[in-house]
């Protein structure tokens, strides 16, 4: 293979999230290597801009909780069979699964017993050190190395006997759009006279559809309470209908938000957050919005989960930070006169607010690095495949 030659890289990624990874590290493989990468796989929006033609719609995988694998457990196993012979066919020089790891991992496993040779590297260690420990070792016949999100997973990942991992930072400490919303937070230029919440009941279905009814109840709570606010909803396309049809009885009408620069506007304006807990809890406390944290799981994962489940708190910037930043609820604790109760003390200039605001910038300072993580991933990829062609030139 010369310099020149296309760097072709398979990827597999299922969520939103896990999408604009790939993108990044994608763009990152192309500036470093000044070699076009040419892409075989699974993605959404994000990596089709660079190229990817999906082998089926990333949604079929982005799914969660016990009671959905197993009733779409057929089809899954279809497709990472079909997955992973495809990957295996086109002779790629390194495969990046991201995220979905019940899915990826899977994938991975059957194409490291097709082909060996192929470097496997696994982007987003999975949440080891918070459930089913074992998987870190179990990861370790067919994944080479893990780019990991999180200062603390490369030492757990040791610990627990798993694959060697890399702390690649995360995304959105480079994010000019995160940057500039934390500004506006922070000076205060964006707060009008009317409170303004933001609500984020998630990116997947199955936590739509468990949190739009508390959501809603919480601003009926609200505004019995004589408070005025507006409500400012971002979500993303193959959700509209499901919350349009979820908020048309609400005394307050949210914006439903789909546009991305809107999205980050709205992170800017906004007094305080009502969210899903995930990735966009990171979002929220690096954009130094206060905010509270819920989670309501399906039947099967309310009943085992509290068995299976080792780790102290389920949100990011509480385990980055080491202590409670962030208030959080799940299940049944997800209890609508108690947020309303809650939020506005988080909406108004109070020691609560204050003291949500000082646990974001340690979250901040605990995720620094040197480069955009992008870049930093992309540096780990082109390694390994160095070392590779190193030992079977």
């Amino acid at each position: 293979m010369s310099d020149r030659a296309a760097f072709r890289l398979a990827v597999v990624a299922g969520e939103e999230s896990g999408d604009l990874l790939g993108a990044d590290l994608v763009a990152a493989l192309k500036r470093l290597s000044g070699r076009p990468v040419e892409l075989v796989g699974i993605g959404g929006r994000h990596l089709a801009a660079h190229g990817l033609k999906s082998l089926f719609s990333a949604d079929e995988i982005a799914i969660m909780g016990f009671s959905a694998v197993l009733r779409d457990l057929p089809r899954l196993i279809r497709r990472i069979g079909q997955t992973a012979r495809a990957i295996v066919v086109s002779k790629p020089d390194c495969v990046i699964t991201i995220d979905s790891p019940d899915f990826s991992l899977r994938v991975a496993r059957k194409i490291r017993a097709a082909d060996p040779s192929i470097p496997i590297v696994h982007y987003v260690c999975p949440s080891v050190w918070a459930w089913r420990p074992g998987r870190a070792a179990a990861m370790r016949p067919h994944v080479d190395h893990v780019l990991c999100l999180l200062p603390f997973e490369p030492e757990e990942l040791r610990r627990l006997g798993g694959p060697e991992g890399t702390f690649v930072g995360h995304r959105l400490m480079s994010d000019p759009n995160i940057r500039e919303a934390a500004l506006a937070q922070l000076t205060g230029q964006e707060r009008g006279e009317r409170k303004k919440l933001l609500l984020l009941p998630g990116s997947r279905r199955g936590e739509v559809r468990r949190l739009i009814g508390p959501f809603g109840a919480t601003v009926a709570a609200l505004k019995a309470a004589q408070h005025d606010f507006d409500l400012l909803l971002p979500t993303v396309p193959h959700l509209v209908p499901l919350i349009e049809a979820a908020v048309g009885d609400w005394p307050v009408k949210p914006e439903i938000i789909l546009d991305p620069e809107r999205k980050w506007s709205a992170f800017a304006e906004a007094d305080a957050a009502l969210a899903c807990s995930g990735t966009v809890a990171l979002e929220l406390a690096l954009a130094r919005v206060p905010f509270v944290s819920c989670y309501k799981t399906d039947a099967i994962g309310a009943v085992l989960g509290p068995l299976l489940i080792k780790v102290w708190s389920g949100s990011l910037p509480n385990l980055i930070a080491g202590w409670p930043v962030v208030p959080e609820f799940f299940n049944e604790f997800v209890r609508p006169a108690y947020l309303a109760r809650l939020l506005p003390r988080l909406w108004d200039d109070t020691p609560t607010r204050l003291a949500q605001r000082e646990g974001f910038a340690e979250v901040a300072a605990a995720l620094a690095v040197p480069k955009p993580s992008g870049e930093m991933a992309a540096e780990v990829v082109l390694g390994m495949c160095e070392r590779r062609r190193a030992r079977s030139a």
